[in-house]
């Protein structure tokens, strides 16, 4: 397991699964958030994205937290491992939530700099909405996964905890 690709709605647990599989298995995260946004909540054109997502997967190893359908052809061409949070919509809901009144104002380590927590009506009508299109992408692109590629689909915190269980703490010392 060299090169992870997790995706999954807001609130599903991306960046927490990538941080801490990465210090489990020793490869560097890579959040696609920063490569997304500039400061100001100010989005990329595409092409400047998809410009810094193709560096980041010519990289060895790397663990790639992000739902950009837009790039997950770029991803998974180098991917040897995918990963989808098939999170309910209640608990995501409720995860960014409580990270907007955790965070509140400061600017979380999987983002980009000069953008800060915010509560933002759009963005949650948008969570709540990924449960149709997005996951439909998502599932898609499980099915449509090369079979060099191991899949998985984790549907809450017991699967997540089953998962990173296989990775003994021993491993990365």
């Amino acid at each position: 397991m060299k090169r992870v690709m997790i995706i999954g709605g807001s609130g599903a647990g991306k960046s927490t699964l990538a941080v801490r599989l990465g210090q489990l298995i020793g490869v560097p995260v890579v959040h696609i958030d920063p490569m997304y946004w500039k400061p100001g909540w100010v989005q990329r054109d595409m092409a400047e994205t998809h410009a810094m997502v193709q560096a980041a997967v010519q990289q060895d190893a790397w663990i790639f937290d992000g739902d950009s359908s837009a790039t997950f052809g770029e991803r998974l061409r180098r991917a040897d491992t995918l990963i989808f949070l098939d999170i309910s919509i209640l608990r995501r809901l409720w995860r960014v939530l409580r990270r907007t009144l955790v965070s509140y104002g400061r600017v979380r380590p999987d983002m980009q700099t000069g953008c800060p927590e915010r509560f933002d009506r759009g963005f949650l009508r948008w969570v709540a909405g990924y449960s149709g299109n997005g996951r439909r992408q998502a599932l898609a692109l499980l099915k449509s996964a090369p079979a060099r590629v191991a899949v998985y689909r984790l549907r809450g915190p017991a699967d997540v905890r089953q998962f990173l269980a296989k990775f003994p703490r021993e491993a990365t010392r």
